[in-house]
Order: structure tokens, then C-alpha cells, then sequence
């Protein structure tokens, strides 16, 4: 066998009518398996004698023509720069063939390739950059050469001279030998930076409803400052966060301005402004679930959002009555600064749970500041009046408190995680009127995610989930209802039922602990492409004090499916109860949309 490796794919056209390719044969000796496939994948006519519709003498010489110049830079492109390629069909050089000739139907292309030996790095060099520029590992001296690498030296070069406000940095020249008796490529690249440059006028295209100078406002391109592409993308993601929009693009002027200006132009495509949509969820003990919502996305043309929505719950449950809410939430994108939005929400409630009744009002106003695409806080004001009636009797609250929270998403999904891990957080100091004196509500709900399986790595995933809430200050007969916690159901515990693990009073009524700990663990294991199977155990820790000492704890475990639609699975789960100071021994049953956390 030669020393030198011998790619040789020989294609089979067995035509039993003019024009007509019924088989390709591929022969390879001595190949090695990568670049094949490779070279497979960049010829032409394969697929031509695929394709049914293109198997003429015509569609596959001009096929093979093209192969030259496709089977050469696949080759260059992995550092191969000394190849010999022949293309024969039917036994003569593709290249002497005409293009338009007969219509006799092709029986044979042979297609041989010697790639030669791989080539390595020489020289090496690439100019100016900026200091402290990462170039790419394999951009030196004895390093396997292709052009592949050196366009990622290239975009790196390019790259870092933009970032540091060089918008129009190119590459200038380059200066490529390949010295064949070492078989080595010597590289010198040169990149011209230009001028560093600053945004100029900022124009708005395909503005509709939302006004141009709102747009303007949000992508906060300021005149004077220096180019930035990481600001420009940060821009776009701002106008698309807004929901108004379809499709926003940012695009740089062809030509430098005055003063060393560079033009911007944003072209927004806008969504249709309203949306509507309905939703169900269903549990053997909590019952039917329905909410609906009506969601308006450009209220004033400043790509405002307002949503209503409402949602009755409990419906044949055995959770005391039915729930009814209804509430508004109003965002207003850039009204503080570009990062930072003003919302503002409100809502009507009525509670019917089986330890306590609520009628309540909720108002609260702030602002959201949106750090990156991962984390984002809020912090405002709020006010909440309810009515109760549990087991301490009927009361009255009136609260006065200072909202803040927090939220860091590293999920690779929001329906669907298979990767990665998410922290929501919120603090809520308060001050009371009627009953509740002043303190302090924490929350914090800690979820991470792995996947297994190798490229497949949402094969098999397992996920853990903690949750932790505490009131701090005033004692259990002087906090809301619906601020103290309960376990047991779907957002806690599965298996055991709706709110069944709580605090027991001497009267031998039950509320709401001060504090609350809940642990889930869940093995998620993909069977075919659509459907999964879950493995789930879930505890949680309920006290009447606010050191978590004094509590009672239950756990619960089971069994689930899931079938992904595309836009999140359909759940459904199946548990039981495992261990808990109260004897409950049905199997509860949840289904609803998205994985349960």
C-alpha cells in the first residue's frame, strides 16, 4: 500500500433509459473514514443522482465540473494543499466535457482523489491586535494548518478590533506559501483596523404603531459613543424582549460619516398588537384548573404591554371551594434607562382553601432592570388588603410593603430543561395597619438540571429542586393566610395531598407554618423522540416558627410521563404518599403543561 493515503470514490450511474440514474455504488480504498465523509459530503453529484429530478447527462456533468472546485477546498480546508483530483465520466476528464452535448445516458463517473500529505503550520503570524486578543490555540508553528483555521484567526483579529470600537477592521492581505518538500504552510495575515469610530444618526425603518423615537429610546444607540457590537446586540435583544416586534435587525452603515461617524440603521418588523390564550391543568385532589388571558402588546405606541388575565381554580377539588382571580400586569420598556422597565400590577382574589378564606387586594408598582440575558431584579411598592376567616377567626390586614426579587436563569430551556440551572429569590419587608406589625417575607427557589447520554445529553436527566420561605417578625396569629406556608400537592409534594401537611393549633385547627423547606428530585429518562418517563421523589418541612424548629415533615414519591409537543411536554404524574404524620393512602394524580419544575 502506498505511503501516501488514496481517497478513491468511484459513483455507478446504471441508466436503463436516457437521462435516468438508477444506482450509485461508492468504492473507497484506503481512505481514512473522516475524510471521506468529508469529501462525500462536498461533492455535487451525489446529490444529483439523489435528486430524481436532476439525473440528466447535463444536470451530471455540470456536476462534476463543479466537484473540482467543492472537493478542493474541503481538502484545503483541512490542511490537505497538495491534492490530485480526477473526475471521469465515462472514462473522460469532466473538465474537457461540454456542458450541452448529447442526450446518451451517463454509465459510469469515477471520482479519484489523492489528497496528499496533511500540511503544518510554519510560520504563523497574524497583524496588529489588540492587546491581550485570544487567538485560536491552533494558529501556530507545528500546529495542523487549514483554511478553516485561519478564518477563525482571522475573525478573532477582526472581532477583537471591533469590540474595541474598529467597526469597519478587515482583513488586508495575506500572504499564504505552501513549501510542499516539508509539507508546511507558512501564514502571515494582516488586518487593517481603520478609524475608531462613533455612532452617528440612528435612522428606524418599519415603524408602524410603536413610535420611531420610542425605538430609538429602547436600543439607546447614543450619538458620540464609541461602537460597541456587544451594545448593538444588546440593543436588538432589548427591542425583542418589548414583544412587540416580529423581527428587529441593527444594521452599520456601509460608509463611514463625518467625523469619524458610523450611521446605524434599526429595521423592526411589529407583531400583530393583541393575543389571546387559554389554559387547563387538572390534579385528583386540587381539580380543574382554568385561566385565560388577553394581552395587548403596544397599549400607547410605546411598545407597552398590558395583560389581563383570570383564572378559577379548585373546581371538583377537595381544596374547599373554588378560587377566583382576576388581575392586570402593565410593563413599559426604557422608562428609567434603557435596562430598566416600569410595571405595575393589581388583583382580585377570593380563597377557598380548606383551612382559611380570603378576599384580598393587591397593588404594586416598580421597576424591573433586566442585567443580561440571564439575570434580571425588581424592586417597588406595594399595598394588599384582605379579609380572612380561619382558624384564629375573622381579621382584617392592611400592609404596606417593599417588593424585591430576583431571578438568574441559566436553563438551556424554560419548558423543557435539560441543562444549566435557575435561582428566583424575593424579599418583601412589610409593615402592618390592622393585625400584621412589621417584618419581613423571604423566598428562594434553587433548581438545577443535568444531562447524560453523551451528544445525546437530554437523554437522561436528572433534576433537584430546592424551594425555602420564612416569615420573619410578627407572630402566626398576625400574618395573612396566604403569606403563611402549607405542603403537599403539585408545587410541593406530590403524592400527598393539597396542603396536607400544616401547623395544628390547640383548638385542633390547622394553619399556615412561619416556615417552610421542600426538597424534589426527579431521574428524567427520554424513551423515544416524543415521550419520557419520570422518576420522582418530593419532602417538605412545615413549622410554626421561624427557625424551622418544632415542624413536622412528609414525603412523597412516584412514577410519570411525558409526551413533548414541541413547545413543552404534556405532564402527567402519578404519586403516592411515603412518609407523614397523617395516614393518607390514595394515589394522586397531576397533569398539566411543562415539566413540574
Amino acid at each position: 500500500m502506498s505511503a501516501r493515503a488514496t481517497l478513491a470514490a468511484v459513483f455507478l450511474l446504471c441508466a436503463p433509459a436516457i437521462g435516468s440514474a438508477a444506482d450509485l455504488t461508492i468504492r473507497l480504498t484506503a481512505a481514512e473514514d473522516e475524510l471521506r465523509d468529508i469529501v462525500e459530503n462536498a461533492s455535487l453529484l451525489r446529490q444529483v443522482v439523489d435528486d430524481d429530478e436532476l439525473d440528466t447527462r447535463r444536470d451530471i456533468v455540470a456536476a462534476a465540473q463543479a466537484d473540482y472546485a467543492r472537493i478542493l477546498a474541503a481538502l484545503f480546508d483541512q490542511g490537505h494543499f497538495g491534492p490530485v483530483i480526477s473526475i471521469a465520466v465515462d472514462g473522460t476528464e469532466a473538465a474537457a466535457l461540454p456542458l450541452i452535448g448529447g442526450a446518451d445516458p451517463v454509465d459510469q463517473v469515477v471520482v479519484t482523489v489523492d489528497p496528499g500529505p496533511r500540511f503544518l503550520f510554519g510560520q504563523a503570524r497574524i497583524g496588529p491586535v489588540p492587546r491581550g486578543t485570544e487567538l485560536p490555540p491552533g494558529f501556530a508553528p507545528g500546529e495542523p494548518a487549514g483554511t478553516s483555521i485561519l478564518r477563525e484567526t482571522v475573525s478573532a483579529g477582526i472581532d477583537a478590533w471591533r469590540a474595541d470600537g474598529h467597526a469597519k477592521a478587515d482583513l488586508e492581505s495575506q500572504d499564504l506559501v505552501a513549501r510542499h518538500e516539508g509539507n508546511r504552510l507558512d501564514a502571515n495575515l494582516t488586518l487593517a483596523p481603520g478609524p475608531r469610530l462613533s455612532y452617528g444618526n440612528v435612522s428606524v425603518q418599519g415603524a408602524e404603531r410603536v413610535r420611531a423615537d420610542r425605538i430609538e429610546r429602547i436600543a439607546d444607540l447614543r450619538e458620540g459613543d464609541v461602537f460597541d457590537p456587544e451594545e448593538v446586540r444588546l440593543a436588538a435583544a432589548r427591542l425583542q424582549r418589548t414583544g412587540a416586534f416580529r423581527a428587529v435587525s441593527i444594521v452599520e452603515a456601509e460608509e463611514i460619516g463625518p467625523d469619524a461617524t458610523l450611521p446605524m440603521r434599526i429595521t423592526v418588523e411589529e407583531q400583530l398588537p393583541r393575543r389571546f390564550g387559554v389554559g387547563a391543568e387538572i390534579g385528583s385532589t386540587e381539580g380543574l384548573m382554568l385561566s385565560a388571558f388577553w394581552l395587548h402588546r403596544n397599549l400607547t405606541g410605546l411598545a407597552d404591554s398590558l395583560r389581563i388575565e383570570g383564572e378559577v381554580s379548585g373546581i371538583g377539588g377537595d381544596t374547599g371551594g373554588a378560587d377566583f382571580s382576576l388581575g392586570f400586569s402593565y410593563n413599559r420598556p426604557a422608562t428609567f434607562n434603557a435596562e430598566t422597565d416600569l410595571y405595575a400590577s393589581g388583583e382580585i382574589e377570593r380563597l377557598d382553601q380548606p383551612d382559611f378564606t380570603t378576599d384580598r387586594l393587591e397593588l404594586e408598582i416598580g421597576a424591573r432592570r433586566i442585567v443580561s440575558d440571564e439575570f434580571e431584579y425588581s424592586y417597588g411598592f406595594g399595598y394588599i388588603y384582605s379579609k380572612t376567616d380561619d382558624a384564629f377567626g375573622e381579621r382584617e390586614f392592611s400592609i404596606l410593603s417593599l417588593p424585591l426579587s430576583a431571578t438568574y436563569d441559566r436553563r438551556d430551556e424554560a419548558l423543557n430543561p435539560a441543562d444549566g440551572y435557575y435561582i428566583e429569590t424575593s424579599l418583601r419587608p412589610f409593615n402592618g395597619f390592622e393585625r400584621a406589625g412589621g417584618g419581613a417575607r423571604f423566598n428562594a427557589d434553587l433548581r438545577g438540571y443535568q444531562g447524560f447520554g453523551g451528544e445525546n445529553r437530554d437523554r437522561t436527566v436528572i433534576a433537584a429542586r430546592v424551594q425555602l420561605g420564612v416569615v420573619l417578625g410578627p407572630d402566626l396569629e398576625d400574618v395573612p393566610p396566604e403569606w403563611l406556608y402549607f405542603s403537599g400537592g403539585g408545587g410541593t409534594v406530590r403524592g400527598q395531598p393539597f396542603q396536607d401537611l400544616a401547623v395544628e393549633l390547640d383548638n385542633g385547627r390547622e394553619v399556615g407554618g412561619k416556615s417552610f423547606l421542600g426538597l424534589s428530585g426527579e431521574i428524567r429518562q427520554a424513551v423515544t423522540e416524543n415521550i419520557g418517563v419520570v422518576g420522582f421523589v418530593d419532602a417538605g418541612w412545615i413549622s410554626p416558627e421561624e427557625d424551622f424548629t418544632g415542624g413536622d415533615s412528609h414525603v412523597g414519591a412516584g412514577l410519570g410521563l411525558r409526551y413533548d409537543t414541541g413547545i413543552g411536554p404534556i405532564r402527567v404524574d402519578l404519586g403516592v404518599p411515603v412518609e407523614g404524620p397523617n395516614d393518607n393512602g390514595g394515589v394522586e394524580i397531576y397533569i398539566g403543561i411543562g415539566q413540574a419544575f
